[in-house]
C-alpha cells in the first residue's frame, strides 16, 4: 500500500477532551468564571488553546482583553502540560490499525493545531510518539490549519508524497486543510465537531479505526505492477 497517513491529534488519534476541559475549568475557577460542561464543550476543541478559552468564555457571554487572555493562556499551559495524559487515551482500535497499516509499508505523521511540544509530550506519555515520522503543530512551520501548506510540509517532512498521502481528521478544519493541499481526507465520527462527520464533505467517513485499513486502500490504491 505504501502511503503516508497524516492524522489530526485531538479528537482523531486521542480522546483528550477530559484533560483539556478539566484544565479549562481549573483556570476558570481560579478566575471566577463558571465551569463548562464536558459534553457540550467537546465541540469547542480543535483550534488550539486560545480559541478553546475564548469559546469557553463566549459560552458564558464573556470576552477578555488580550493581556487577560494571555494570562489565562499561560495558566492553562502550565497546568495542562503537567497533566496532559491524566485522562487522555487513544481512541479504540487505533494501535491495531497502525500496526496493520505499518505492516503494509505505510508511514504516519501528525498535523495538529496543538503546539508541537505539547503534541510530542502527549504522544510520548501514551507510548505512541515513535510511531510517527514527524509530529507537526501550529508552531512548527509558522502556519496552521486550514492552510494547506502545513499539511504539504508535514507530508514532505515525513518523507511522503502528496499523491500518496491521506489526511485523517474530525473537523471542518481538517477537511478544508486536506482540500487546500490536494489530498484525500477521511473524517472520523467520534471526534470534536459541532457539524456531523457525514456533513463535512470528506471523501470517506469512518466510525471506528477498524475501518481505516480498507479506507486507505480505496483512497490510495497500490501502484500497478
Amino acid at each position: 500500500m505504501s502511503a503516508t497517513i497524516v492524522f489530526d491529534l485531538d479528537g482523531t488519534l486521542v480522546d483528550t477532551a477530559g484533560d483539556l476541559v478539566a484544565t479549562l475549568n481549573l483556570v476558570f475557577q481560579r478566575e471566577g468564571v463558571p465551569p463548562v460542561d464536558l459534553h457540550t464543550s467537546r465541540a469547542m476543541i480543535g483550534g488550539g488553546v486560545k480559541p478553546l478559552i475564548e469559546r469557553g468564555l463566549k459560552a458564558h457571554g464573556r470576552t477578555l482583553a488580550p493581556p487577560d487572555l494571555d494570562r489565562f493562556y499561560a495558566e492553562y499551559l502550565e497546568h495542562y502540560a503537567a497533566h496532559i495524559a491524566d485522562l487522555s487515551r487513544p481512541f479504540p482500535g487505533l494501535v491495531d490499525a497502525l500496526d496493520r497499516l505499518a505492516g503494509r509499508g505505510c508511514h504516519f505523521a501528525v498535523c495538529t493545531n496543538k503546539l508541537e511540544w505539547l503534541s510530542l509530550r502527549l504522544l510520548q506519555a501514551l507510548g505512541l510518539a515513535d510511531r510517527f515520522a514527524t509530529i507537526c503543530g501550529q508552531d512548527t512551520f509558522g502556519v496552521k490549519k486550514p492552510d494547506g501548506e502545513v499539511l504539504r510540509r508535514t507530508i514532505a517532512r515525513a518523507g511522503g508524497r502528496l499523491e500518496r498521502a491521506v489526511m485523517v481528521g474530525d473537523s471542518a478544519t481538517d477537511v478544508a486543510t486536506a482540500r487546500a493541499a490536494g489530498v484525500p481526507v477521511v473524517a472520523v465520527t467520534f471526534g470534536y465537531t459541532d457539524i456531523p462527520a457525514t456533513e463535512l464533505g470528506a471523501d470517506r467517513v469512518i466510525s471506528h479505526f477498524a475501518e481505516l485499513f480498507d479506507t486507505v486502500q480505496e483512497l490510495v490504491p497500490a501502484p500497478a505492477a
